[in-house]
C-alpha cells in the first residue's frame, strides 16, 4: 500500500512540479491537496492554472483543494509555500504531529532543522530526535536553495578528498525560479539582472556550510571554509548555471578533481532510491558544456552536470555546474528527502 501524502502550496510552480513528479510514484499517493483560501474549495482543475508540459491526472484535477491548516488524511506533507506564508503554516503543522518535508527557505537555518541533500548529510537526520522533542512528535525537513544544491554537490566530493578553503561563484539563474509569473518580460528579454531579492546571495553563501557541517548532538556546526556569491537572473527557461571557483586544503590536478566528482555516490544510489539519479553529477568532456537546454534533464532532472574542471592561478580549480533548479532544486530534492526518511523508517 502507497504512503499517503499531501502538497501544501499546490497550484503554485513548485506545487505543480510536485504534482508532477508524484504521478505513480511507486512509494506515494497524493490524497490531499492544499493552497489559499481563494482555491480552497474548488477542484484542483479550476483552482490550478497549469504550468507544465501534459495534465495532472483525471483524479488530481478532480481532487478539491484544502486551507493549508488541515486535518489531512495524509501524515506527510510536501511544502512548496511560499516563504511569505512557509514559515508559520509549517510549525504549526509539525506541531500538529505532521511530517513536514519543505522547500521553503523560513526553516532551513533552525538549529534542529536538517538542511538536507541525501547524498551528502544524510546523517544530519540525527536532528530529528531533538526537534520532535520540541514539537511533540512532527518535523520539518527542508532542502536548500534550487542554486545551492548544484554548488554544494560539487563541493562536496572535493571538500571529502581534498578540503575545501574558499568558494566563490557566479550563478546565471533561470526565469523559473522566480515562480509565475515571475520576471517581467521588459526586464528578462535582451538582458541580465545581476540581482535577485529575499537574500538569495546570502542563502548561498550560507548553507552549503551547513550541508558539508555536521550535527554535533546538539545543534549544526557549519563548515569552516567560506563562501562569496553574486547572482544573476537570465533568460532562460530552466536550470541554474555556476560557475566555481574553489581554494582547496590540499593540491588537486583537474583530473583528480574530475575523478572525485564522477565516482561520488550516496546513501540514495546504495539504497537505489525511486527518484535518486543511478549517478548524481555527470561530469562532461566537451568544452562547451553544461549548457541549460542541453543537460538540465539528465536523469529526469535529478542529476547535476559538471563541466570545465581546470586548474586556476588565483584559486586552484575551477568548473562549471549546472541543475534544474524546479526538479533537482525543488520539488524533485524534498521527494527525494522523503523517500530516504522512508528508507530510514522515520516517517509517522
Amino acid at each position: 500500500m502507497k504512503i499517503p501524502v499531501g502538497i501544501l502550496g499546490a497550484t503554485g510552480a513548485v506545487g505543480q512540479r510536485f504534482v508532477q513528479l508524484l504521478a505513480d510514484h511507486p512509494w506515494f499517493e497524493v490524497v490531499d491537496l492544499a493552497a489559499s483560501d481563494r482555491s480552497a474549495g474548488k477542484p484542483y482543475r479550476e483552482a490550478c492554472t497549469w504550468r507544465l508540459a501534459g495534465a495532472p491526472a483525471e483524479a488530481i484535477g478532480a481532487t478539491r483543494v484544502a486551507t493549508c491548516e488541515g486535518p489531512f488524511r495524509a501524515q506527510v506533507l510536501f511544502s512548496g509555500l511560499d516563504s511569505s506564508v512557509a514559515g508559520e503554516v509549517e510549525s504549526a503543522l509539525a506541531g500538529q504531529g505532521y511530517a513536514v518535508v519543505s522547500n521553503a527557505r523560513n526553516h532551513r537555518m533552525d538549529p534542529d532543522v536538517p538542511l538536507l541533500i541525501p547524498e551528502i548529510n544524510p546523517d544530519h537526520l540525527d536532528a530529528l530526535g531533538v526537534q520532535r522533542r520540541r514539537t511533540g512528535g512532527g518535523y520539518i525537513v527542508t532542502n536548500p536553495n534550487c542554486s545551492v544544491v548544484g554548488l554544494a554537490m560539487a563541493l562536496a566530493p572535493l571538500h571529502r578528498a581534498f578540503g575545501v578553503k574558499e568558494v566563490a561563484v557566479a550563478t546565471l539563474q533561470a526565469l523559473s525560479g522566480a515562480g509565475y509569473p515571475g520576471v517581467a518580460s521588459m526586464d528578462a528579454a535582451d538582458n541580465v539582472v545581476p540581482y535577485i531579492g529575499g537574500g538569495e546571495e546570502e542563502k548561498i553563501e550560507a548553507e552549503p556550510r551547513r550541508i558539508l557541517g555536521r550535527f554535533d548532538g546538539k545543534t549544526f556546526v557549519p563548515a569552516p571554509f567560506a563562501v562569496s556569491a553574486a547572482v544573476h537572473r537570465v533568460a532562460v527557461s530552466d536550470g541554474h548555471t555556476m560557475a566555481i571557483f574553489a581554494r582547496l586544503e590540499k593540491k588537486a590536478s583537474p583530473a583528480e578533481a574530475a575523478r572525485a566528482l564522477a565516482e561520488f555516490r550516496g546513501e540514495p544510489q546504495e539504497r537505489r532510491l525511486p527518484t535518486a539519479p543511478r549517478q548524481p553529477i555527470h561530469v562532461l568532456d566537451a568544452p562547451d558544456r553544461p549548457q541549460p537546454r542541453l543537460d538540465r534533464d539528465r536523469e529526469g532532472g535529478m542529476a547535476v552536470s559538471v563541466g570545465r574542471v581546470r586548474g586556476d592561478g588565483t584559486f586552484d580549480l575551477k568548473l562549471e555546474a549546472l541543475v534544474h533548479n524546479t526538479i533537482r532544486g525543488a520539488a524533485g530534492a524534498a521527494i527525494l528527502n522523503a523517500e530516504l526518511l522512508k528508507a530510514r523508517d522515520l516517517l509517522p
